[in-house]
């Protein structure tokens, strides 16, 4: 397999695959189907390499370095805290990740149970310097963005209300999977 400079790879053994997943766990956390889908990459064509990904999996698992539990908790809490996303677009970023819906759910509630949504949504604008809509190609502009920031349409609806941005609330339709979205 040709990598990035065009050289042809070797394919890596069961010890070869244990380093290469702890260097790729060390510059980014992962969930297990991501290092799984990387490691098959390196393998070793065939079944001895699917057997060899499948024990560096179990032997990361044991050594405490592969959690999708862990990485799901974080992953949530990281864009809670530092993007300011809304629990929706946290969710689908999960679903991506390859986390089943039963770990998402519970990372979900732990980083989000307790969020007031509304001033999570303001924290956002804070830090994405929207200005105050005025006039409704802008308002629809900063409804876009906030709902692409995975904020619920009720939420948006209060801060540009309290933007004092005349809005007449749409029924906007929402993606599916938003039970216990903690709206008021």
């Amino acid at each position: 397999m040709a990598g990035r400079s065009g050289k042809v790879r070797t394919p890596l053994d069961e010890a070869g695959l244990l380093e290469y997943a702890v260097r790729s766990l060390s510059s980014k956390m992962k969930s297990e189907r991501d290092l799984r889908r990387k490691m098959i990459e390196r393998a070793e064509p065939g079944e001895t390499g699917v057997a060899a990904v499948e024990a560096v999996l179990q032997r990361l698992k044991e050594l405490g370095y592969l959690s999708d539990e862990r990485f799901a908790a974080d992953y949530a809490r990281l864009r809670k805290e530092n993007e300011r996303f809304g629990r929706r677009r946290v969710a689908q970023g999960l679903m991506r990740q390859g986390i089943p819906q039963g770990l998402a759910g519970a990372a979900l509630e732990t980083a989000y149970g307790e969020v007031d949504e509304v001033a999570l949504a303001q924290e956002y604008i804070a830090r994405k310097r929207m200005k105050r809509p005025e006039d409704e190609k802008e308002t629809a502009r900063a409804v876009r963005r906030l709902l692409g920031a995975g904020f619920a349409s009720q939420t948006i609806w209060k801060v540009l209300r309290e933007w004092g941005a005349e809005v007449e609330e749409l029924d906007v339709e929402e993606p599916e999977g938003r039970e216990g979205s903690g709206e008021a």
